[in-house]
Formats: C-alpha cells, sequence, structure tokens
C-alpha cells in the first residue's frame, strides 16, 4: 500500500458537497485531497443522454431560492432553462384522466378544503421546529413518534388527501408516509420554505433545469481541482485523533489535519472509523436510510402533448410511473421535436422487474396518459438507483420515526477532525443540490476555523 504525504485536508466524495468543500478549501490556500468511490463525480447527480439529449438519471431541477447552486452554476457557465409548463395538466385518478392546471389537482370542494387544510397545518407546525435542529422544538418527541401517515389520520384526513401526499413522499423522500417521521417532513418541508416552494413548478423546486445536465457543475468543479480528485478510491478506514487524520483506501493511505466526509449517513456505517465514533454516531448510520426512487425517459420524434394542449406534467395514483415532466429541449408549443417525458418511477414494483418489462410498464403509464402515441418512443432508457453498485440509493434519506430526537445532533457535529457534509446535514433545501452546495460550503467555514486553531 502507498502512503501520500501529508495534506490539510481529504475530503470523502465528489459529490456537491465534497467537490465545493474541496473547492473553497484549495481557494484558501489549504491542500486538498478528494476520494470517490465511483468512477465518475457528481454524487447522485449523474447525466447521460436519451434521443442525443442530456437527460439527468438523479437530480434534475432547480427553483429561484435556491440561490447557492444558481450562483454556482453561473460561476462555471452552466445556463438554465425553465421547465416546460404550458397548457394542462393531467391526472390519471380512481381510473380516470382528468386536467388541472394548479399544483394541486381538480377535486371536489371537500377534497380541496382538505387538502388546504393539511398544508395549513404542516406549515403550523414548521414554525415551531427550528432549521437545523428540530429536536430542540417543544413537540419534538411527539412528532417524531409519529410517521406521516399516523399524523394524517390523527388529523383525520380525507383519503384523497392522503394519496396526494404519498406522491409527494414517494417523489420527496422516495418512500411511503408509513416510513418517515412526521417531525423529518415537517423539518424538510420547512428547510424548503413550505409545500409550495417544495412541490411547485413556477416559483418553486421544479421551475428550471440545466439544459446540459446537472452533472456538468460537478465535472466543472473537479476539472479545476484537476489531480486533487482520485476516483475510483473507495474508503475503508479513518484513523483519527484530535490533531490528524489517516485516511485508508485499499491501495492508499493519505493523512492530512481533518477530513470532511461528504457521503450520505448511511453510507458512513461503509467506513470503520479508528477509534469508533461516539455510541450515538456511529448508530446514526443505520438510522439515517437512504430512500429509493427510480425514474424512466422516453425520447420521442415531436412532444405530441404540447400539440394536444398538454404541459407534459401528470400525475398517477396508479403506477409504477406516478408523475411526469416535460424536459424536451425545445420550448415551442407547436411541437416541435424531439419530445421527451421524464416519468418518476415506484421502486417497490418497478426496480425487481427485468428492462423489457420495466420499458413496457413505463410506456404504458405514459399511455394512460397521453394517449397511445406514447407507446411508440425513438429512444428509451431508466435507471434504479437501488441497483447502483456503489452507495446505492436515492433520492435523499427517508428519516425513520425517533431518529432526530435520538440521533440527530450527530448529524453535523464534528467529531475531532472528522467533518461532515452533505445535503441531508443542510439547514435549507435539505435532500437538494442547493442543500448540498450549502453543507459543503459549512464544512470547508468550520474545517478552516479547525485548522487556524490547530
Amino acid at each position: 500500500m502507498s502512503t501520500s504525504p501529508g495534506l490539510d485536508v481529504v475530503v470523502v466524495g465528489a459529490g456537491f458537497a465534497g467537490l465545493i468543500a474541496a473547492r473553497r478549501l484549495t481557494a484558501a490556500g489549504h491542500r486538498v485531497r478528494v476520494l470517490e468511490g465511483r468512477d465518475r463525480v457528481g454524487g447522485r447527480s449523474h447525466t447521460t443522454t436519451v434521443a442525443g439529449v442530456p437527460v439527468d438519471l438523479g437530480a434534475t431541477f432547480v427553483g429561484p431560492t435556491q440561490t447557492a447552486v444558481l450562483e454556482l452554476a453561473a460561476e462555471l457557465g452552466c445556463a438554465t432553462t425553465p421547465t416546460y409548463g404550458a397548457g394542462k395538466n393531467l391526472i390519471r385518478w380512481r381510473g380516470r384522466v382528468r386536467s388541472y392546471r394548479s399544483t394541486i389537482p381538480r377535486l371536489s370542494i371537500l377534497e380541496l378544503l382538505d387538502v388546504s387544510r393539511i398544508q395549513w397545518r404542516f406549515e403550523r407546525l414548521g414554525k415551531q421546529v427550528p432549521r437545523g435542529a428540530p429536536w430542540t422544538a417543544p413537540t419534538a418527541y411527539r412528532l417524531d413518534d409519529l410517521t406521516v401517515e399516523r399524523w394524517l389520520r390523527s388529523m383525520h384526513a380525507g383519503k384523497s388527501t392522503r394519496d396526494l401526499m404519498a406522491i409527494m413522499s414517494r417523489v420527496t423522500w422516495g418512500c411511503e408516509l408509513d416510513e418517515v417521521s412526521m417531525l423529518h417532513a415537517v423539518h424538510y418541508i420547512k428547510a424548503a420554505g413550505g409545500i409550495g416552494p417544495m412541490l411547485d413548478v413556477e416559483g418553486g423546486a421544479q421551475q428550471d433545469r440545466f439544459p446540459g445536465g446537472t452533472q456538468q457543475i460537478a465535472i466543472r468543479m473537479a476539472e479545476e481541482l484537476d489531480d486533487r480528485v482520485s476516483l475510483g478510491s473507495v474508503v475503508e478506514r479513518i484513523e483519527h485523533t484530535t490533531s490528524g487524520v489517516t485516511v485508508h483506501t485499499s491501495t492508499e493511505a493519505v493523512s492530512a489535519r481533518a477530513v470532511v466526509v461528504a457521503i450520505p449517513p448511511a453510507h458512513r456505517a461503509g467506513i470503520t472509523f479508528d477509534p469508533p465514533l461516539p455510541p450515538d454516531g456511529a448508530e446514526l448510520a443505520t438510522h439515517w436510510p437512504m430512500g429509493n426512487l427510480s425514474k424512466a425517459y422516453a425520447a420521442y420524434e415531436t412532444p405530441f402533448w404540447r400539440t394536444a394542449g398538454q404541459s407534459g406534467e401528470a400525475l398517477s395514483d396508479d403506477g409504477p410511473v406516478f408523475i411526469t415532466f416535460d424536459v424536451s429541449p425545445g420550448d415551442s408549443p407547436s411541437g416541435q421535436g424531439p419530445g421527451i417525458l421524464l416519468g418518476f418511477a415506484d421502486a417497490r414494483t418497478f426496480d425487481p422487474l427485468e428492462p423489457d418489462a420495466r420499458r413496457a410498464r413505463a410506456l404504458q403509464c405514459f399511455v394512460d396518459l397521453f394517449g397511445e402515441q406514447a407507446r411508440h418512443p425513438v429512444d428509451y432508457t431508466d435507471h434504479r438507483w437501488s441497483a447502483e453498485p456503489f452507495a446505492p440509493g436515492g433520492p435523499t434519506a427517508a428519516v425513520p420515526p425517533g431518529s432526530w430526537t435520538t440521533y440527530g445532533h450527530r448529524l453535523r457535529e464534528p467529531v475531532g477532525s472528522i467533518f461532515w457534509a452533505g445535503t441531508e446535514t443542510a439547514d435549507r433545501w435539505t435532500g437538494f443540490l442547493d442543500g448540498a452546495v450549502r453543507s459543503g460550503a459549512r464544512a470547508a467555514t468550520e474545517v478552516a476555523a479547525h485548522l487556524a486553531r490547530s
């Protein structure tokens, strides 16, 4: 095993959080090395192509209040484009397809009142929960003892409200309502600025996207860092003292004065810490599991739904595809090609299928929403994050009851020379690219102060 010379900082993980931490610390004059287990940078941002058009297998959209990632993208020359939204949205609900034009589908007046009541209750609870420290809220233990499903039933939420919230849970955390803590849901939504900013297209988190894909941002940061980034370097063990660390892979040992571990909390369990982390810090990894969400893309000669006056945005209470967006490269409503539909798929029923069966199921969902023309794409691809050979899971953590009040204080609290980053550790836009950027910047500031003290 080779040994690298001493550095100031080792960063574990070349996602957005790790790369922004490395970039900030390098700019401040520190000697930095980034170790990434995958054969690419970007983490949960991964861009491929369908019909020759860049599409994102992971993180895709960006909203106007996600200023950290927008400023970074602008600095690196990565442009955004509005998400297409002209025309009618569709919903397949209770066996039939209807159209609507707002974030919330057209329901009966009683159903709409119930949805509004539950949204108001959520945001009222959010006022009591501090961002970044939800375990300190006066209602923390009560909320953390409940799943979102149990809370909804305690509020006598109607079936339509619960079904709509289930779609939100699948696309947001990659899990069902009975798997996620109510305290986590309230804190997560508050970190996004509310349910509206989190779910809306216009003015919300899906307002824009990057026509070149989101991974280009990570690639450009890595190009700046040059040979400071090492791919295929799976970190196995971290020896640490108050004065420094040695980070071990299968081929080398890298010594530094500090380490930033910029990976999802669940994946900390794959690293041996010597000496061990405090007991609740070690246990956090097993109580902060990743959700699971898959994606399917179908490309057509033209975005034919636009000529029918449809936006390409749709919801479905059937599956496995339960929400769709139009991510075609052009913005013409006349339907000039190519046309690309993005579908988010329920991993529980989608992932076990063979490739041909996944394709058939996804296309049938598109047919059910947009008509028979959707059955015949010119290209198709899908991605199952559960099948990733390294660090599986996505889009973010699906935190179960009891985790925040027991382990939450360990989420980003440094342990000697070990510092933590990653979107799950952010207190704004947790779970999004913006949260990842914010967390990396915060970790860089903490490490710089630590190096100055030592």
